[in-house]
């Protein structure tokens, strides 16, 4: 692999988890497009992209940095979710699920982080 993210589970498993997400928000209200649809989107995608970004050979102070930006993201995945589900746009078994996933990929960011 040419590139050192692609390496990382935690990164592997921010993919799938975003791809989730994407898959969830088609089912949103169309008047969300703009609103919690995009939030979660661009939170999603900014676990994914801080992982990968931190990863490139900077310094491991600057990594840790990145992790942190990508925890506080998964972290606002996990408030749209909330969200998602008190509005209406999300069953709790899939909010569960969705919920169950986020906590062990934080676990695994915090786990990283704190082994660099």
């Amino acid at each position: 692999m040419a590139f050192r993210f692609e390496d990382l589970q935690v990164w592997q498993l921010a993919m799938d988890l975003d791809e989730q997400i994407n898959q969830l928000t088609k089912t949103f209200p169309k008047e969300e497009i703009y609103i919690l649809t995009s939030q979660i989107k661009r939170a999603a995608d900014s676990v994914v992209l801080n992982i990968a970004e931190g990863s490139t050979g900077q310094s491991k102070a600057v990594f840790k940095v990145f992790l942190g930006y990508s925890l506080r993201s998964a972290i606002e995945v996990v408030s749209c979710l909330f969200i998602a589900k008190r509005r209406g746009y999300i069953a709790q078994e899939e909010f569960k699920i969705l919920y169950n996933e986020y906590e062990v990929m934080v676990k695994k960011i915090t786990a990283l982080r704190n082994s660099i």
